[in-house]
C-alpha cells in the first residue's frame, strides 16, 4: 500500500480549497498576496504592520538589475532557449545560494546564535555580536548580510529599518545587524547591512525561521527574474548574448 503524503498547508476537496484552514475565496476577496506569504510560511496572517514591512522587503529585493547573477543567468538562458520561459526563470533561481541570495538565512542563523548566548549567559546583544564577529573573522569567513559589491551603503536598509521602527516591528534582529556594523567599523571594516541582512533582521523580528531568509528572497526575486526573461524575449534577438572569452591555455600542439 502506498503511504500517503502529509501536509498542513492546503486542503482541497470538490468545490472547496483551504490554506492553513482559511477558505481561499475569503483570502482572495479580503487579503493580499503578502498576507498569503505570511500565512504559508508562518501559519498566521500578517498584521497590517507586518504586511507593510514584508511588502517593502519584497519590493526592495525583486529587481536588482540585469547584472545580478540570478537575472544574468536567466537572460543568458532566455537568449539561448527561446522555447521555454520556465527554463530561463529556473536558470535564474538555480543561481541562488550562499553567495547570492542565501545570505539572509545564514545571517538569521547567526542572530539565533546570538539570542541563545544572551539567554544562556546574560550578556547583551552587543557583547554576543562582538564574539560572533571575532570568531567569523578569525576563521576567515565573510559575515553574511554585510557589504555590497555596488553600494557602499545599501540605500534600502535604512529605509526598511526606519519603517520597521515606526511600525513597531524592529527588535533584536535590527539591533544585531546594527551591532555588527558598529563592531566592524571599530575593526576598520566599515561594512554596512545589505538587503540580505535587512531581510534577515526583519524576518527574525517577525518570528520567521532561518530557512525563510532564503525562501522569501526567492519569492521576491522570481518577479524580477520573470520580467528580465520577458524583456529578453520581447526586445532582443535569439543568441544575442556573446560572452567574451580569452584563451590562456596551451599553445597549439601536435600529437
Amino acid at each position: 500500500m502506498t503511504e500517503t503524503w502529509r501536509t498542513a498547508i492546503t486542503r482541497m476537496t470538490d468545490g472547496e480549497m483551504r490554506v492553513r484552514g482559511y477558505d481561499v475565496l475569503d483570502l482572495m476577496a479580503g487579503r493580499t498576496f503578502t498576507d498569503l506569504i505570511a500565512l504559508l510560511f508562518k501559519g498566521a496572517l500578517a498584521t497590517p504592520a507586518e504586511r507593510t514591512v514584508l511588502d517593502a522587503v519584497l519590493i526592495g529585493m525583486a529587481a536588482p538589475g540585469s547584472g545580478a547573477p540570478s537575472c544574468a543567468a536567466a537572460r543568458l538562458a532566455a537568449s539561448g532557449n527561446r522555447a521555454s520561459l520556465s527554463a530561463a526563470v529556473a536558470a535564474g533561481v538555480l543561481t541562488i545560494g550562499d553567495e547570492h541570495g542565501g545570505a539572509g538565512s545564514n545571517c538569521m542563523e547567526l542572530m539565533l546564535e546570538g539570542a541563545a548566548m544572551v539567554a544562556a549567559e546574560g550578556i547583551t546583544i552587543e557583547q554576543a555580536t562582538e564574539r560572533i564577529v571575532a570568531r567569523e573573522r578569525a576563521a576567515g569567513r565573510r559575515l553574511p548580510g554585510f557589504g555590497h559589491r555596488v553600494h557602499t551603503h545599501d540605500p534600502r536598509t535604512p529605509m526598511l529599518f526606519a519603517l520597521a521602527r515606526r511600525l513597531g516591528i524592529a527588535a533584536d534582529g535590527v539591533r544585531f545587524a546594527e551591532a555588527v556594523e558598529h563592531t566592524l567599523s571599530t575593526l576598520g571594516r566599515p561594512l554596512t547591512t545589505n538587503i540580505d541582512g535587512a531581510l534577515a533582521a526583519l524576518l527574525h523580528d517577525m518570528g520567521y525561521p532561518p530557512p525563510a531568509g532564503r525562501l522569501v528572497f526567492i519569492v521576491g526575486r522570481v518577479a524580477g527574474i520573470a520580467a528580465e526573461v520577458a524583456e529578453e524575449h520581447s526586445r532582443e534577438k535569439p543568441m544575442r548574448i556573446k560572452v567574451p572569452v580569452v584563451y590562456d591555455g596551451e599553445p597549439p600542439r601536435t600529437l
